[in-house]
């Protein structure tokens, strides 16, 4: 493990930013992370296209007041481990929030500050979730929209699993933002792409469970810490864009394999017994006429086989 900048000060808020093979839109993350006083730190997992040098190449003071780290783990410790290592790192150094943003986003100046304010006016809140746009050119519909409408589109206004099909359900999503998702409200799962959590909470429900390496991962985390009696809160006024599909590809195989066997891990642990019942009943189906990764899939997950899993 290679750190660049050994003398972080210590700050209120780690901002950690997992990168694997995210040169080309990385930039404009960090970028947009400059105004905020925040720490940021860098965590690359063994990427080939030489973000490493691309990311040393950001000054490691910041605009902000911020600075600037790197922390290469020379592997592929998927979105799960990856992240787990800025959230030990946090744990270790005595932050008191670590906010999540994956390198895909671009975050507004105040998304942090309001955030926080969401944060700070109950001690029971744990994680709170940021209003995500897509990035303009990133929307699902790209023709549905008006020029003026464009950076206003809605992919996540809060959100709910909808636990008949495990599956997390956006509110808002594809929707033009006209003020209709504008109020503070506990939600039932936070989305990874920019997620606040509060360090004193990781202290008792713990970090990201490996086993799911690449989605459902934070969900999990977040059924962790309602069972815990925590809030998951959501702040519309913490506003971030979302170039959408750039870090694991829309309908890619990847995806395919771990949705299809973390799906089952998540939805074993935390549905009811009547969908675990459907989950089996489908899981059959995808075994014998799902897609090949789905397939390998749905193997995977009888066989135990998590982490990085067979994917390749």
């Amino acid at each position: 493990m290679v750190q660049i900048s050994q003398k972080i000060r210590r700050m209120k808020v780690l901002t950690v930013v997992l990168s694997y093979n995210s040169k080309k839109y990385i930039g404009e993350c960090l970028v947009s992370l400059q105004k905020i006083n925040t720490d940021i730190l860098v965590i690359d997992g063994g990427s080939t296209d030489g973000s490493q040098d691309y990311i040393k190449g950001f000054p490691f003071t910041l605009e902000g007041g911020s600075l600037l780290s790197l922390i290469e783990t020379n592997k592929n410790m998927g979105y799960a481990g990856g992240n787990n290592v800025g959230l030990n790192y946090a744990l270790e150094h005595n932050y008191d929030f670590v906010w999540i943003v994956n390198p895909d986003i671009v975050v507004d100046p105040r998304a942090l500050d309001e955030a926080l304010k969401v944060m700070t006016k109950d001690k029971l809140t744990a994680v709170v979730a940021s209003k995500v746009y897509f990035a303009p050119g990133f929307e699902f519909h790209k023709n549905r929209y008006t020029k003026k409408e464009i950076g206003k589109v809605i992919w996540y206004a809060g959100g709910d699993n909808d636990w008949n099909n495990v599956f997390a359900v956006h509110t808002g999503m594809n929707e033009v933002d006209k003020g209709q998702f504008d109020k503070e409200r506990e939600v039932g799962h936070a989305t990874g792409s920019s997620m606040l959590i509060r360090c004193e909470t990781l202290k008792t429900v713990g970090v990201i469970d490996e086993k799911y390496f690449l989605y459902y991962e934070e969900n999990d985390l977040c059924q962790c810490i309602r069972k815990a009696h925590f809030k998951l809160m959501y702040a519309p006024k913490s506003v971030v864009w979302h170039k959408v599909g750039q870090a694991a590809g829309i309908g890619s195989p990847l995806a395919d394999y771990y949705i299809a066997r973390n799906r089952m891990y998540f939805g074993m642990r935390w549905a009811p017994f009547k969908t675990k019942l459907s989950l089996v009943k489908e899981s059959l189906k995808l075994l014998l006429f799902g897609r090949t990764w789905q397939k390998i899939g749905i193997r995977d997950f009888y066989l135990g086989k998590f982490g990085k899993g067979s994917y390749a």
